[in-house]
């Protein structure tokens, strides 16, 4: 059980982790600059969605687990 509340909180910190580096990407295409190309904004967007959907697959392992572990308690306390 240690086991799998370890895994769990691992997930749910590489989840938020992502998610914040996904937010900085997504700020850097819609801050302005100079001298971006569309090329430049293009592969913003794209690593944007790429670590939010990595974000929300953390989050969906975590929720696995927690559920797991919780479905375990209950077993225990039977």
């Amino acid at each position: 059980m240690k086991n799998l509340s370890a895994k769990m909180i691992d997930y749910k910190r590489f989840a938020i982790t992502l998610l914040c580096v996904g937010s900085f990407f997504y700020l850097g295409t819609i801050l302005p600059s100079e001298g971006r190309t569309a090329f430049d904004v293009n592969g913003y967007m794209l690593a944007s969605v790429l670590f939010l959907a990595a974000s929300i697959g953390c989050f969906l392992q975590s929720s696995k687990y927690k559920k797991t572990l919780a479905e375990l308690n209950e077993l225990d306390s039977q």
